[in-house]
């Protein structure tokens, strides 16, 4: 529990955007946030496009980039569709960033095949793992400033 717990600071600390508004993550109209009775939660309302074209990802990776802010801030990353719609959206970025959505990817069905399982929490920890890193990967890229 400590570990889960550990994760989750590190990847809220990590991917804030605490300085002025130029460092601002950019912002996905996919995965938009909305209040429900347990608080704020992912609803996607409209369907995540399986292919994007390399003229939609201008510069390429900046929607994978923004759909992963956007989960970061809603906290939404077990929620179905949410890690696959990063992963689509990665398909036209460069390969470390398209490397580590597979990762993401990779994590999030893990973390699913583990429901009600002694791995579970670990499970879950590590799609929070993969986040972090993404989100790294976005920062390196300069894609985290794009929007």
């Amino acid at each position: 529990m400590r570990l889960l717990i550990g994760l989750a600071c590190l990847l809220l600390a990590g991917c804030g955007g605490a300085g002025g508004g130029g460092d601002r993550p950019a912002e996905s109209p996919s995965v938009p946030v909305a209040a429900s009775a347990s608080g704020l939660s992912a609803a996607p309302t409209e369907l995540l496009p399986s292919v994007i074209g390399s003229g939609d990802d201008n510069p390429p990776g900046s929607i994978a980039c923004g759909r992963l802010a956007a989960a970061i801030a809603a906290g939404s990353f077990m929620t179905p569709g949410v890690a696959d719609g990063i992963v689509a959206a990665s398909a036209t970025a460069d390969a470390p960033l398209a490397d580590a959505a597979r990762r993401l990817g990779d994590a999030y069905r893990a973390a699913v095949a583990s429901k009600n399982k002694a791995d579970e929490p670990d499970r879950i920890a590590a799609v929070g793992a993969a986040a972090s890193d993404m989100s790294g990967v976005c920062a390196e890229s300069g894609l985290q400033k794009v929007g």
